[in-house]
């Protein structure tokens, strides 16, 4: 995403968690899920993260493994939608 003007950490900490990747600038993170996250429990546990990031002012995208190797160029389009919409002030 350099070459469009954003920067992005990879496995960044936001408090207590990590995150896969994050535009601090853009206040957006992504999070690239496996076959876990389909599980109760593991779909329990990402509900609470994204409401304690949402809390921070942090717009959270999710994107299974298997999307992003199927569909690469729609993921990348969701995402740079999502770093064109006006962020609000954090």
């Amino acid at each position: 995403m350099r070459p469009l003007g954003y920067h992005f950490r990879r496995q960044a900490p936001i408090e207590r968690y990590i995150v896969d990747f994050v535009c601090f600038s853009r206040r957006l993170v992504i999070e690239v899920d496996g076959g876990q996250h389909g599980y109760a429990q593991g779909f329990e546990r990402d509900m609470r993260r994204d409401a304690f990031l949402s809390a921070q002012g942090l717009h959270v995208l999710r994107f299974w493994n298997s999307d992003i190797d199927r569909n690469l160029d729609g993921v990348m389009d969701t995402i740079i939608a999502a770093l064109k919409t006006p962020t609000p002030p954090g």
